[in-house]
Order: C-alpha cells, then sequence, then structure tokens
C-alpha cells in the first residue's frame, strides 16, 4: 500500500513540473507564415519547442502557441 501511495505522489509531482515548463504565447501578423514566425522567434529565444494551438484569421492573422522546454 505504502508503494503505491509513493507512485502516485511521484507521478503528481512529475505531471507539477511538466506544467510548469508550459507557456502560452500570441502573436498578430498579416499572414500566417509571418505569424508563425514571430511565434518560433520567442520560441527561439527562450530555448523552447512549440506547438501551435490556434489560428484566426480576419483582415489580420492571431495565432496562439504553448510553449515547451
Amino acid at each position: 500500500m505504502k508503494s503505491i501511495k509513493t507512485f502516485v505522489a511521484v507521478a503528481a509531482l512529475s505531471l507539477v513540473s511538466f506544467a510548469s515548463f508550459a507557456q502560452s504565447v500570441s502573436a498578430t501578423a498579416s499572414t500566417l507564415d509571418r505569424a508563425e514566425a514571430k511565434i518560433a522567434a520567442q520560441a527561439a529565444e527562450q530555448g523552447a519547442s512549440y506547438k501551435i494551438t490556434s489560428a484566426k484569421v480576419d483582415n489580420r492573422v492571431y495565432m496562439t502557441a504553448e510553449l515547451t522546454k
């Protein structure tokens, strides 16, 4: 029983530490390519990789992404 509690505690702590590395960023530009380039620049500045989570195109492009290290 003690080993199960220990496993659950370790699993919970590992999830918390992983979540602390995730960061949401956004960019606005005139094209999808330019918005993604801004996201990529922000990721490179922080030494992280990125995953685009949303993009909306009206007269301009609004893009959000999640940075992970």
